[in-house]
């Protein structure tokens, strides 16, 4: 497989678990909301919503694209290897510069719910807020990592 192909393949593999764990985040949530029906509960449905409709709009958009980034990339190479400088390098550029935003949002993220759940002691919406902000900060953290790992490598590919 080449470089193109793998580094297209395991972003659109990555953007289906997104829009997957988006889905069980809602899932979830709903299961919280019409269920358990408790302020800690709901209060962790919200950030479970709010971040799983970024993961499944994210997720799937690039799940969409993927197959199409593989051929638009490949013929760059077949045809004109200059559109790699002048194209594909700038923008993968922009897209890595990107993953250090995400990241440094996710990790306010995380501290704010680190915070809120040792701030409150008893569970209360706000203490279930920050536990969803938690668990989703972190995941998307996670996920965001390897992607970016991928795309450094892929870049340095594009650079030699």
């Amino acid at each position: 497989m080449n470089p193109v192909e793998k580094y297209f393949g395991a972003e659109k593999a990555e953007s289906f678990l997104f829009v997957l764990v988006g889905l069980v985040a809602i899932t979830l949530a709903v299961y919280f909301f019409a269920k358990l029906k408790q302020p800690f509960y709901n209060g962790i449905a919200y950030p479970l919503i709010a971040i799983a409709l970024i993961q499944i709009t994210v997720g799937g958009s690039v799940y969409l694209r993927s197959s199409k980034d593989i051929a638009r990339v490949n013929q760059m190479i077949q045809i004109d290897k200059t559109r790699i400088q002048t194209e594909e390098i700038p923008r993968m550029k922009i897209v890595m510069n990107n993953f250090v935003f995400y990241r440094w949002i996710e990790i306010v993220l995380v501290l704010i719910g680190l915070a809120l759940l040792f701030y409150f002691k008893s569970a209360t919406m706000w203490k279930g807020v920050g536990l969803g902000l938690v668990i989703q900060s972190a995941l998307m953290l996670l996920l965001d990592f390897f992607a970016e790992s991928r795309g450094r490598e892929y870049l340095d590919y594009l650079l030699t």
